[in-house]
């Protein structure tokens, strides 16, 4: 019992290993993963208080309290609605036992102790949270320049003085049609699932 309190104390136990697909299903976050619709788990991190589980749509953290305890809390990191950035991976030094992957998930922050000897697979994920974040960044570009265009033509209409009809029957068909055109502008540039990033860069 006071080794493992001994090295909860140290920061010891908090180093993760790489869980490898044939052992997702072994995992206490596998639980939470939405198999029903179609969520499926691309590389997962365990350490002794805590699971990392990135899916293709998104992070499932469970965060124990510390290594000698069973509490634990479930939380869910969704990419579409949580933007990631600022991205960091820092390899080992000399007598360093491990590594370490850091990202913001919208305002939270993780920083994520990995052995050193998956520094391989690290890379992998680090590769693929890059990508999603250029991804959802040109698309937030993209939607904003679609609402800036979306203004400029209905000021550009506004002005437009209506000489035939009901002016509020043409506000009314002009609102729609803006309405239905930003949802399926935004549907465009909303990604809600992307196992297609995982796929190219996770050699498993």
């Amino acid at each position: 019992m006071f080794g493992k309190v001994a090295a909860d104390v140290l920061g010891l136990s908090d180093v993760g290993s790489v869980i490898k697909p044939q052992n997702y299903d072994k995992v206490d976050a596998d639980d939470y993963v939405m198999h029903e619709d179609d969520e499926k788990i691309f590389f997962l991190i365990k350490s002794k208080s805590d699971e990392y589980c990135f899916t293709n749509k998104a992070l499932i953290h469970l965060d124990g309290t510390s290594a000698v305890s069973k509490k634990r809390t479930l939380r869910r990191y969704e990419y579409s609605t949580n933007q990631i950035s600022n991205v960091v991976l820092e390899t080992a030094g000399t007598v360093d036992l491990d590594v370490e992957i850091k990202f913001n998930m919208g305002s939270i922050h993780y920083s994520i102790d990995v052995h050193k000897k998956y520094l391989e697979e690290l890379k992998d994920l680090y590769k693929s949270l890059m990508k999603i974040a250029e991804i959802a960044r040109e698309n937030e570009i993209s939607l904003d320049y679609a609402h800036q265009s979306l203004q400029l033509a209905s000021a550009a209409l506004s002005r437009v003085a209506s000489t035939e009809g009901d002016v509020a029957v043409q506000f009314k068909e002009l609102n729609q049609t803006a309405f239905s055109w930003l949802v399926e502008t935004k549907k465009q540039y909303t990604i809600k699932d992307f196992g297609f990033v995982f796929e190219k860069y996770i050699n498993n």
